[in-house]
């Protein structure tokens, strides 16, 4: 398995111009927010580093680096809850990358349709 860390952009078959846009964490990892492609709703946040977004652009499925156990993993490969990646980009930053998926099931590892459903935190509206 690859760390994140000590991968660069000659380690993985990423497109070097698209390697060269991203600002990754100390870790070597990207954000990537994910979105159902047809309603906008917000799905999930998983972690990227190069491979895992090569993976993701040349196979069409949701690729993450789990952070917790250390490696790779496809969303759907254990639960069936497969993400098809209709579209990704790359924030003007080049430090957040959005995922536009359909997604089929749960994307939540709870069971819920999102991992936004669960606790909604009340702001104080205030007038500009």
């Amino acid at each position: 398995m690859s760390d994140p860390a000590t991968e660069t952009a000659t380690d993985t078959a990423l497109d070097p111009a698209v390697a060269r846009r991203l600002k990754r964490t100390t870790d070597g990892l990207v954000p990537a927010v994910v979105q159902q492609h047809d309603t906008g709703e917000v799905l999930m946040l998983g972690w990227m580093d190069d491979e895992a977004l090569h993976r993701t652009l040349t196979t069409g499925r949701g690729t993450y680096w789990s952070r917790s156990r250390q490696e790779y993993w496809v969303k759907g490969e254990t639960s069936g809850h497969t993400q098809r990646v209709v579209e990704v980009r790359l924030d003007c930053d080049g430090d957040t990358i959005l995922l536009k998926v359909d997604q089929r099931g749960p994307a939540c590892h709870t069971g819920a349709d999102t991992c936004f459903d669960a606790d909604v935190l009340l702001a104080r509206v205030v007038d500009a």
